[in-house]
């Protein structure tokens, strides 16, 4: 075998072209302080609107307090009202329960006072069922 002449590969007329070493990576989205500046008008509008509402709020609870306020001796005298039918119902009962006891004086004042003394739910509701008392004293319950 004769010697084969080898071709050596060999770079273009006028060498290779330069090689891209460096980050070439495309542009995307806002800049740092373009992001910094939107956030902080979402914030100052986010403030905004807080700060408006809030006085919204206070001034809508200042109404509704007002309004507690002007209805209240209505609900004083309601509340009263039901507490003195249920002491005449009491007494009317205790009169009924007590007629055969020598002695005994229906709606004797138990403080020896003159004033009045509010009645202890207890006392309202002794005569009446339980879950009455219940109810008053705790509220609507599931399971009572």
């Amino acid at each position: 075998m004769a010697a084969s002449k080898v071709k050596q590969d060999m770079p273009p007329p006028g060498g290779y072209g330069p090689i891209d070493y460096k980050r070439n990576l495309p542009k995307r989205g806002f800049s740092g302080y373009t992001m910094f500046g939107i956030g902080v008008g979402i914030m100052a509008f986010g403030y905004w609107r807080l700060f408006k509402w809030n006085r919204e709020r206070r001034r809508l609870h200042i109404e509704e307090l007002e309004a507690r306020i002007a209805i209240l001796p209505l609900l004083q005298a309601e509340h009263d009202r039901r507490t003195l039918r249920m002491l005449r119902e009491n007494l009317e009962e205790e009169a009924i329960i007590m007629k055969d006891v020598p002695g005994w004086k229906v709606g004797e004042n138990v403080f020896h006072t003159d004033r009045w003394v509010t009645p202890l739910p207890e006392e309202l509701f002794n005569l009446r069922p339980r879950e009455e008392l219940l109810h008053k004293k705790f509220g609507f319950l599931w399971y009572v």
